[in-house]
């Protein structure tokens, strides 16, 4: 069955009938098509085109159509171009020639249009479940080693002292980031494409404001051209689902290494790791590796996509068929990696000695001694020349922090005063940090709480 045909002597070829289906992939979208032809049959009625009867008929055998299609059975032998197409034969099959009716003032660029905006903003909504998910993992891990300090990294180079929920919750702040970008994404997938044709706008006077109502859209288009040339609400999906595995790819390569034996600061469970075929001691960090890994394929989905967009003209041209081969790509590999992410994070066992440590055997509490001599009166510039001073005699000599008394300071540098000896403790330095957004004891504790209630206000 073909939603055209008038025109042509003859059908399509056997290799462009292959070549151009969709069915295989956009049969995901049947649920959509079945709601938004509900709705559409119902303003049909408005404007007298369906009876009352035609309509209801029209709805109920939608509804049959919609609970057989939840079974493999319903696909098996199907050879339409579309899911379109399948479920209009589906309909006639069950309602007879009223279904003739269904496609009156309706052109298949909107319906697709409408059918993805539908879709996305239930998988916008189940990302944003998930999200939040890995967001309360983390505040979790936070909450059970509130107190461990670890040294904070710029350059790969250890740089200051940080409490580890104060670590977590820079993810944290991450993620939430990604839950508004999916609700923005959201936002400008909801509303409603129908009543635009073709691309010069329907020949019938539809209520489009009832029809948006009646599918949970916030608003109707402006534009017809617009709605049949646009793509951007996939294109909004897309980068934030990018941005977001970029996020899970980078927790994710913090963990890989501070899982290894070089820093053995946390160990993940045995239920998100596995083993080697040949080296029996291996544990190794599987499932952030292929986080990491899948991060790539969603940014090649939106890349994708952004190509095939970019030279199309006015407005509708079949290239547009191609978004969603990386729409469902993106929206799997993002739900995959959140899953996995929350149940990775729910693995984990901190070693809080380790980098503990490691923040007390280096020179972490540089900027801290610099910073106290620059509050007692040390213009700072001085003060940095002089603490950097101090840490290269340390380096010289072999000291960490510990191996200075405070008379040995003092004798180094007068400005070091004995009473600074108490900074060279990385956990006393943070006391100075109290700001709000910063690791002082306080502003985390602070933030920890915060961060509960902001994932209630998420989920209500």
């Amino acid at each position: 069955m073909k939603l055209w045909g008038g025109r042509f002597e003859s059908g399509p070829s056997e290799v462009f009938e292959r070549f151009s289906g969709s069915l295989d992939f956009d049969r995901r979208l049947i649920g959509a098509d079945i709601r938004g032809s509900q709705a559409f049959a119902r303003a049909l009625e408005r404007v007298g085109i369906l009876s009352v009867e035609e309509r209801a008929a029209i709805v109920a055998a939608f509804g049959a159509i919609a609970a057989e299609s939840a079974s493999a059975a319903f696909y098996e032998g199907a050879s339409d171009e579309d899911v379109h197409t399948l479920v209009i034969r589906k309909l006639k099959e069950k309602a007879g020639a009223v279904a003739d009716k269904i496609h009156t003032g309706r052109s298949r660029n909107e319906q697709v249009s409408l059918d993805t905006r539908l879709w996305l903003r239930e998988e916008s909504d189940r990302a944003r479940g998930l999200v939040t998910g890995v967001m309360e993992a983390l505040v979790n891990l936070a909450e059970a080693y509130p107190d461990a300090v670890i040294p904070g990294y710029t350059h790969m180079r250890r740089a200051q002292a940080v409490l580890w929920p104060h670590y977590l919750l820079a993810y944290f702040e991450m993620f939430a980031r990604d839950w508004e970008r999916l609700g923005e994404a959201r936002a400008r997938a909801n509303v409603l494409p129908l009543g635009s044709g073709a691309l010069a706008g329907a020949g019938f006077p539809f209520d489009r404001d009832a029809m948006a109502q009646d599918l949970g859209f916030d608003g109707v288009t402006r534009n017809s051209m617009d709605v049949s040339g646009d793509r951007d609400f996939v294109l909004d999906f897309l980068y934030a689902a990018s941005v977001a595995m970029i996020h899970l790819s980078r927790l994710a390569e913090d963990w890989i290494l501070y899982s290894s034996e070089e820093f053995g600061w946390l160990e993940l469970g045995d239920g998100v790791t596995s083993g080697s075929s040949l080296m029996p001691q291996k544990k190794n960090p599987d499932s952030l590796e292929l986080i990491r890994g899948k991060c790539g394929r969603v940014i090649g989905s939106l890349t994708s996509l952004m190509v095939t967009m970019k030279g199309l003209p006015m407005t509708y041209n079949r290239d547009m068929q191609e978004d969603k081969v990386p729409l469902f790509e993106a929206a799997d590999q993002l739900g995959g990696a959140l899953e996995m992410a929350r149940v990775a994070i729910e693995s984990v066992r901190l070693n809080p000695g380790r980098p503990a440590r490691a923040a007390e055997e280096s020179w972490v509490v540089a900027t801290d001694l610099a910073e106290a001599l620059a509050r007692a009166g040390t213009p700072f510039h001085q003060a940095h020349q002089i603490v950097g001073r101090f840490v290269l005699e340390s380096v010289r000599s072999g000291k960490k922090p510990s191996d200075w008394t405070a008379a040995e300071m003092q004798s180094f540098a007068p400005e070091l005063t004995g009473d600074l000896a108490v900074l060279l403790d990385p956990k006393k330095g943070m006391g100075s940090r109290e700001i709000a957004g910063g690791t002082g004891p306080g502003a985390v504790a602070g933030a920890l709480e915060e961060a509960r209630r902001r994932l209630a206000r998420m989920r209500v």
